[in-house]
């Protein structure tokens, strides 16, 4: 006889098929291979900001030579300061997306001890997450929703990785709103590095809704975002503005009726929270 969760997990792969029109890849269908971004790719989706803080310390300096006192020490400090934010933030980048255990996803089992069972793959424009996530959990049926719209992604960065890095084999276009999944269907939704992509609060809070609206009772959002706070101010500066504080993001779960059942710190500056949705069988 099945198990309980066997008997969900077919239930939600057959709900998942009829609104796909096609079966979710399992074990029997290899994920294709992925790009996830290491500290090359950031740096060439963000060269204007990369260009600006080298020109920024390169002229600051030069600019010191010919000034006079205060001026000359003003410009040295703005270069130094350049120069920090330069070095320390592709130091970061590096370690976070080059050296750390994000990208290997064995993390995940911290925050998802049974596994993430049937599960759907947010993305938002670059997809990481899917392959790596098909190889660790063969398996597991697993969906991918594409959530790219440059009406909603208004980051040129964003745009640039597009068109470097297409959309991968079977993700379907989706909307924040709008998820590809039957009511209660999924063991588990992954939005890693993906919902800061979604600008606007109005359409980050429709995407956690849909993600309580598609779980089962018991299943867990899983986010995977870097924080606006100390650690990632001190080291990105202005650039941490893009993205969101800890108490934004618990708010949009509240808002959903999601409540925080586990939270990992993956390199010191990437925070993996999971968010679960309530329900009769929570917990089961």
């Amino acid at each position: 006889m099945p198990t309980r969760r066997q008997a969900r997990r077919t239930t939600a792969a057959t709900a998942l098929e009829r609104a796909y029109g096609a079966p979710p890849r399992t074990a029997r269908e290899p994920a294709a291979p992925r790009h996830p971004s290491g500290v090359r790719d950031v740096i060439r989706y963000n060269w204007p900001l990369y260009t600006g803080g080298v020109l920024a310390a390169v002229g600051g300096r030069a600019l010191a030579q010919r000034l006079p006192g205060p001026a000359a020490r003003l410009a040295r400090t703005g270069a130094l300061a350049a120069g920090w934010l330069l070095t320390g933030s592709t130091a970061a980048t590096w370690y976070v997306y080059d050296r750390s255990e994000l990208h290997g996803y064995a993390w995940l089992d911290d925050l998802l001890p049974d596994g993430p069972g049937c599960h759907l793959v947010v993305s938002a424009g670059l997809d990481g997450t899917s392959g790596p996530v098909a190889a660790r959990h063969p398996g597991a049926p697993q969906l991918i929703a594409d959530l790219y719209d440059p009406a909603l992604m208004t980051e040129a960065s964003i745009r640039r990785a597009r068109r470097r890095v297409p959309p991968v084999p079977g993700a379907v276009a989706a909307r924040p709103a709008e998820l590809p999944a039957a009511d209660a269907s999924l063991d588990s939704v992954l939005a890693v590095l993906a919902a800061h992509e979604l600008r606007r609060a109005a359409d980050r809070a429709a995407l956690f809704a849909e993600a309580a609206r598609v779980l089962r009772p018991g299943g867990s959002l899983v986010l995977v975002e870097h924080l606006r706070d100390a650690a990632n101010t001190a080291l990105y500066g202005p650039a941490a503005l893009h993205f969101r504080s800890r108490a934004t993001w618990l708010h949009h779960a509240a808002a959903a009726g999601l409540r925080p059942a586990a939270e990992r710190r993956i390199a010191g500056l990437v925070t993996a929270f999971a968010l679960r949705s309530d329900g009769p069988d929570a917990g089961q």
